[in-house]
């Protein structure tokens, strides 16, 4: 009987600044091999809106400074030059920015002024490849039905709101609170497919 080795796992092309598993799981369905890097997030209140700043800069700005502290975390640590990706992700409503959630109560909160109404989700990309930061932002209208307490409290209880802006995660349970989309699934779910794949390919990663 001969002992047949596991394959090994290909090289990473690219270093991904997040522990999304979300955005783990877009990469490998790219086809792109990459490595975490769990940079440090600044001390103080993570990922605060500056004031006077519009939720389209702030989504902006804070996926710039992710994949700039990524950078110098890759550098500082003499780490192999490889492009690297970083994102956020933002829900927005009339105007102003629904982050995650700081417990049930704040949960149920974000949700009940989501139902019955419709909102934006924009996810901003950034890659730093060689000496260059390029951008891109996916925005997706996202339809929400109307939704009863009983059912919002479900929900919160099941645990999945947490951690996630807008308190929701279209990928699992909260699929079926959606009735309409227009834009990118991929988007919402926290990183966009198509935008990701252009700015790879600028960066000189082919993508399949």
């Amino acid at each position: 009987m001969t002992d047949t080795a596991a394959p090994a796992s290909p090289p990473a092309r690219l270093y991904l600044a997040s522990a999304s598993p979300r955005r783990r799981e877009l990469l490998t369905q790219m086809g792109l091999a990459h490595e975490v890097l769990l940079v440090p997030a600044p001390p103080g209140e993570d990922e605060p809106q500056h004031p006077g700043e519009s939720a389209a800069d702030y989504v902006q700005r804070t996926a710039r400074d992710k994949a700039l502290r990524g950078r110098d975390w890759m550098r500082d640590r003499g780490l192999p030059r490889l492009p690297l990706l970083a994102a956020d992700t933002t829900v927005i409503l009339a105007g102003q920015v629904l982050g995650k959630p700081a417990d049930r109560d704040d949960a149920f909160r974000i949700l009940r002024a989501l139902s019955g109404s419709a909102h934006e989700v924009r996810t901003a990309v950034a890659v730093w490849a060689g000496d260059r930061l390029l951008e891109a932002v996916s925005i997706t209208e996202v339809r929400m039905r109307e939704l009863a307490d009983d059912e919002i409290g479900r929900y919160c209880d099941s645990g999945e709101p947490y951690g996630k802006a807008g308190a929701y995660g279209i990928q699992g349970l909260a699929g079926a609170f959606i009735s309409h989309i227009a834009g990118s699934y991929t988007g919402v779910m926290g990183l966009p497919v198509f935008e990701t794949a252009n700015l790879l390919r600028a960066a000189g990663i082919q993508t399949p």
